[in-house]
């Protein structure tokens, strides 16, 4: 069993006597400067000129700065902008105002795993990865808790960069509820493969695909969605709280019998085999190199996708369903839940 570090582990004080510059205020931004700021850490906000989310970062009592500004005034740097946006950012702003022995750290490897950034030797860099959206990191830190977090250390001329990572993490809340170590490469690349094929992509096609199978065989849409999209929150709580077999306990039999007999008729070898293909586009850099791409020609491909995702019939269907739930008529529109 891999060790767990908690909050006796950290050495709270390490971080609070530097200065730390949160590069970004989107979905993770906000829920690091805001959880940092709480705890007593002197963090500022970097952010281009111009940004839109300037504003709500001062509004939440936070100073922000230029990215530029905020790299020269820090000893550590968390880069929280997106992946395929932090390569000109670090290399124009960041990377010109570093001092020898300052620490950059980053909350999910991608450039530095496929080589997009390569800080100077003189610079220590690490990773804190909380494992769960910002939102969710900054609402568990207001109540009191946390979410675990991934710790690594990629370069450490100082020799304090894996002791600085943990005040971090403890300082965002997450050793409230456990950091493991890892590495750049395994944080980088079972992230992606989690994210394709089981979190995001496999999931969401396994919904869409169960959805379109029962309207097309003549059933309500409205029962479509509530049986392979609505109930899933039900079966995934389980999931998290007792695992797999808490699951299996919790359903009827009739449920247990028929997921366990038809599960693997729905999740062939097949299936298998190509999540094999996946996660080797994703180790040898196929993947990178393909969004890498992707951006640079304009996110054409990349739009046309997230199009046909926001128009399938499922999305309409789900919408009106969702204004008759008393229940979700508090819920906050996820887009303004953060700076993003």
């Amino acid at each position: 069993m891999a060790e767990m570090y908690y909050e006796k582990d950290a050495d709270a004080d390490l971080l609070l006597g530097k200065n730390v510059a949160v590069i970004g205020y989107g979905s993770q931004g906000h829920a690091h400067a805001l959880n940092l700021s709480e705890s007593g850490v002197p963090v500022v906000v970097g952010l281009r000129e111009g940004s839109s989310s300037a504003a709500k970062a001062k509004e939440a009592g936070l100073t922000v700065m230029t990215v530029a500004e905020a790299s020269a005034w820090a000893d550590v740097v968390m880069i929280l902008a997106p992946d395929t946006a932090q390569k000109k950012i670090y290399d124009e702003e960041i990377a010109p105002n570093l001092k020898d022995g300052d620490t950059l750290l980053f909350a999910h490897g991608f450039n530095i795993r496929y080589g997009q950034i390569a800080p100077s030797a003189s610079i220590n860099v690490g990773m804190v990865a909380p494992k769960g959206p910002g939102h969710l990191l900054r609402r568990t830190y207001a109540e009191g808790g946390g979410i675990p977090s991934l710790i690594a250390v990629h370069q450490d001329p100082s020799g304090n960069t894996h002791a600085l990572s943990l005040s971090y993490a403890h300082h965002i809340g997450s050793t409230k509820a456990g950091v493991l170590d890892t590495t750049f490469s395994e944080e980088t690349e079972t992230d992606l493969f989690g994210e394709q094929t089981v979190l995001c992509g496999g999931l969401a096609s396994l919904v869409t695909a169960g959805f379109e199978t029962l309207v097309e065989a003549g059933y309500q849409p409205e029962s479509a969605y509530f049986e392979c999209l609505h109930e899933l929150k039900l079966i995934v709580d389980l999931l998290y709280e007792h695992g797999l077999s808490g699951m299996w306990f919790s359903v009827s039999e009739t449920a247990e019998w028929g997921g366990l007999k038809s599960g693997p008729r729905v999740i062939t070898d097949a299936v298998k085999a190509e999540m094999k293909n996946v996660l080797t586009d994703i180790q040898d850099g196929t993947f990178a190199r393909e969004w890498i791409a992707e951006n640079e020609s304009g996110q054409v491909e990349f739009n046309r996708l997230r199009d046909n995702a926001a128009n399938h019939p499922i999305e309409g269907v789900g919408r009106e369903l969702r204004k008759m739930m008393p229940f979700l008529s508090k819920a906050k529109n996820i887009r303004d839940v953060s700076g993003g």
